[in-house]
């Protein structure tokens, strides 16, 4: 297990992630193809708030499962809980620090276009 610490582009939110295996998703559906994120999904205990909860807004839409948070101040959106994975939080990638440990992870591509037809192929209990 590696931990990382990212956070948003204005650095009031600001988190640390426990990470057991450095891959992850790329989902084509189009919340995440507009926000480019990509998904590593972690279960919530080995992921932490370590600055900025009181700047989190939140965004659902459908189901109302995921809960997209985001930084009401840069916008930017670096973790939420996923449909996929309603007990875990899916961090962006992206928003981690360190640009050297980005390039380790393994990108999986994922139809969420297709959600209910794929989402099994990412679950651990698929």
């Amino acid at each position: 297990m590696e931990t990382f610490a990212g956070g948003c582009h204005c650095g009031a939110l600001r988190f640390e992630v426990d990470v057991d295996e450095l891959k992850a998703i790329d989902c084509n559906c189009s919340i995440c193809t507009k926000k480019g994120f990509l998904h590593v999904i972690v279960p919530r205990e080995q992921f932490r708030v370590v600055a900025g909860a009181e700047a989190l807004s939140t965004y659902t839409f459908g189901t109302h499962t995921a809960k997209h948070h985001f930084c009401r101040s840069c916008g930017m959106h670096a973790w939420y809980v996923p449909r996929s994975h309603p007990d875990g939080i899916s961090v962006n990638l992206r928003a981690l620090d360190d640009a050297a440990a980005r390039g380790r992870f393994e990108i999986q591509g994922f139809d969420g276009d297709n959600w209910e037809q794929n989402v099994a192929s990412i679950r651990e209990d698929a």
